[in-house]
């Protein structure tokens, strides 16, 4: 375990960047920046209100402390940052407009961007017509796959990469049949057509595809079509579906004749004891443990405190609400990323971008407070970040770590499918 750091040593670590994370020497200089050039604008395209709010008011939180840290460090390559926000309402019309007011009205020169796969989608041509890296930090593959531009990033997973990860493991330890259980739209779409393709790989087989409305809240119509000989369901739903997914599927007795699997995405905002149960049992595919047990460092630790954070549900200190813990991770990690890259092309003005797209190209990050997660890259052809990741159940109302998924093997286990490095500026 590393030792216990200084709030100096933890301002060094933040603030020197990915490769050499710990072992720059650096003068800590509150509000001292060394080039007049004004400040650097990094846009925030957040989903405040709407479906996903409850996951918004955390990306909020850390992407300002995350600018916090840095601009206490003298900002980016010498300019204070400015973090300017939009609420996306988690809707992809107004996340549309919203975008283009952050970087034509707000001079936003980078953006981190939406967790709502929808308004990423609806985002992403914009950000590219315009010039502009977008961080995404939801799920939908097609961001940095089909739809992919130059402009778009991860350093997160996506639907492809997680049943890359995940269901190798799942077929082998879970069972054979599958049954999924979507939300019907971009998300939930996605993670089923990536499930199904990485089961079948794995020698298992999908009996049904469910897909269910947005605006359910009986799910027994959906829960009756899953087919007797099932031995996992896999359920990809996120806030007030997946609460009501997990408490009728308990009360239909479901988990005693078959396992359960999903994403983080399904578990997020929530605790498992807020839900009386419900999710007792089932497996989760975590990409950042929600317990610091999970992964027990220093770094883990630091962002834990900053954030202000419990060490095993992700609570807020003195509060109720529960932090998306497998998501919000990014809104911090990514500034730092931009901040690594700005630095390393020497960027000044937006006709430098192209030297930090090719900066983050293959890029590496270092666990350290700026990359708690742990080590990373972003993967130069498709521009996705390979990670750890992690199978986690819930025991006695917890999320629990039980099996660490190596970034080594996710890389074998995803080819390349799409080359965005090789697409026009």
């Amino acid at each position: 375990m590393a030792k216990k750091l200084s709030r100096r040593s933890f301002l060094e670590c933040a603030l020197a960047g990915g490769a050499a994370a710990g072992t720059a020497n650096l003068t800590i200089m509150k509000d001292a920046f060394a080039q007049a050039s004004g400040p650097l604008v990094i846009g925030h395209h957040c989903d405040l209100t709407g479906i996903i709010s409850s996951w918004g008011v955390w990306h909020d939180k850390v992407a300002k402390a995350a600018v916090e840290i840095i601009n206490q460090g003298g900002g980016i390559a010498g300019r204070k940052v400015e973090l300017s926000t939009e609420d996306t309402e988690s809707n992809p019309a107004s996340g549309a407009r919203k975008l283009r007011n952050l970087i034509q009205r707000a001079n936003a020169e980078f953006v981190v961007g939406s967790v709502h796969s929808g308004v990423m989608l609806s985002a992403l041509p914009i950000a590219t017509e315009l010039k502009t890296i977008y961080f995404s930090l939801g799920e939908a593959t097609e961001v940095t796959g089909s739809k992919g531009s130059r402009y778009s990033f991860r350093t997160g997973t996506d639907t492809y990469s997680i049943a890359a990860a995940s269901m190798p493991w799942g077929v082998e330890n879970l069972g054979k049949n599958w049954s999924i259980v979507y939300a019907d739209y971009a998300f939930g779409q996605s993670t089923n057509q990536e499930s199904k393709t990485f089961i079948e790989k794995a020698g298992g087989k999908v009996l049904a595809s469910i897909a269910v409305p947005l605006d359910t809240k009986d799910f027994v119509p959906y829960l009756s079509q899953v087919p007797a000989g099932t031995d996992v369901v896999l359920p990809a739903f996120i806030g007030a579906l997946s609460i009501a997914f997990y408490t009728q599927a308990k009360s239909m007795g479901m988990d005693r004749n078959m396992r359960m699997m999903s994403s983080s995405a399904s578990i997020e905002a929530i605790a498992p004891d807020d839900i009386q149960g419900a999710a007792e049992g089932i497996y989760f595919f975590e990409n950042f443990p929600r317990m610091l047990a999970g992964k027990d460092d220093e770094f883990h630790k630091e962002f834990n405190k900053q954030l202000k954070i419990d060490d095993v549900n992700a609570r807020e200190i003195g509060g109720t609400a529960v932090m998306d813990k497998s998501h919000a991770w990014q809104a911090w990690e990514d500034i730092f990323a931009l901040k690594q890259a700005i630095e390393l092309s020497g960027y000044k003005t937006r006709k430098d971008v192209e030297g930090v797209i090719q900066a983050l190209e293959g890029m590496e990050m270092k666990n350290s407070i700026g990359h708690p997660q742990g080590d990373k890259i972003i993967r130069k052809e498709d521009h996705v970040g390979i990670i750890d990741c992690y199978i986690s159940r819930v025991k006695d109302g917890k999320l629990v770590a039980e099996k660490k998924l190596p970034k080594e093997e996710l890389l074998k286990n995803m080819p390349v499918r799409v080359d965005l490095s090789k697409l026009p500026a």
